[in-house]
């Protein structure tokens, strides 16, 4: 069984940054590519981005490019998304979730294992 846990969430103003981390509880954490998703009111979840297993491949949706970089520590178990330059447009829930074939795509119904989300709140 694979558990993600997200925090770093929070309430930012326009043009501010956020760290945000996901925990993953497994011994085989390295098998796992890792995505981040986010789900904003009354739309559907949006891929954000994906690592490796690795680390070595990274993979981002358009809109962030430039202002988000995803990370992970295989040491420690975690990932990371860092954000800069927020902006209103990126209130959401952001989630992580664990892909066990090493998928990195956008699809989420490849990804098998995912957190409770955290809250992202941009002002203007």
């Amino acid at each position: 069984q694979v558990q993600l846990v997200e925090s770093g969430g929070g309430l930012v103003q326009a043009g501010g940054s956020l760290r945000l981390s996901c925990a993953v509880s497994s011994y085989t954490f390295t098998n796992y590519a890792v995505g981040w998703f986010r789900q904003a009111p009354g739309k559907e979840r949006e891929f954000v981005a994906a690592t490796s297993a690795s680390g070595g491949s990274t993979r981002y949706v358009d809109s962030i490019k430039g202002r988000f970089t995803i990370s992970r520590d295989n040491a420690k178990n975690t990932v990371s998304l860092q954000m800069i330059s927020l902006a209103p447009e990126d209130t959401a829930v952001y989630y992580c979730a664990a892909s066990g074939s090493g998928y990195t795509g956008p699809y989420a119904s490849a990804y098998l294992y995912w957190g409770q989300g955290t809250q992202v709140t941009v002002s203007s």
